[in-house]
């Protein structure tokens, strides 16, 4: 079976064990996969990826902060807040240029999860930062299971001896 078999397996079983501990804890189970999401479209892989994928995913809940708050101090100009959320997405994409937070749809994904959960940052900060967690825990064991069905193969082609046989290459 090839890597994508391995991580499909893994993920399926950790996604229903994250299924359970969103219910269990009380915590958005949708943001949470989009946490695990957040970390599998990181081109970084790894600790370095988990990272970059967190730090933008918390930013991006800043950002829509930011906008909640800046749109509700002034809400019958509505304008306001149109004119906020276009220079925050400006902001969101140019913050890109430094490099622990150049994963532009990691700070959408956590922006769009405040916003889906109606300002309740807090409730997505966890849940994000745990389905994160999940999905690190997801790809790494299927990486780490493919590896474990690589090596018996491996040494099997080590340990085949081929006789060498003399004659003409056509027979």
């Amino acid at each position: 079976m090839n890597v994508l078999v391995m991580i499909a397996i893994t993920t399926g079983i950790l996604s229903g064990v994250w299924g359970w501990v969103a219910i269990s804890l009380g915590l958005i189970s949708w943001a949470g996969f989009l946490g695990c999401t957040a970390y599998f479209a990181c081109p970084q892989g790894g600790l370095r990826g988990l990272l970059i994928s967190t730090l933008t995913c918390m930013s991006g809940v800043f950002w829509a902060v930011v906008i909640i708050a800046g749109s509700a101090m002034r809400p019958e100009w509505s304008i306001l807040g149109y004119m906020l959320t276009g220079v925050v997405a400006f902001l969101m994409c140019i913050q890109a240029r430094q490099q622990w937070l150049a994963f532009v749809p990691g700070t959408f994904i956590g922006a769009c999860a405040t916003f889906a959960a109606q300002g309740d940052w807090r409730q997505v900060v966890v849940s994000l930062l745990v389905g994160l967690v999940f999905g690190y825990a997801m790809k790494n064991s299927g990486l780490w299971l493919a590896k474990q069905r690589e090596k018996p193969r491996a040494q099997l082609e080590k340990s085949v001896v081929f006789v060498e046989t003399k004659g003409s290459e056509g027979s």
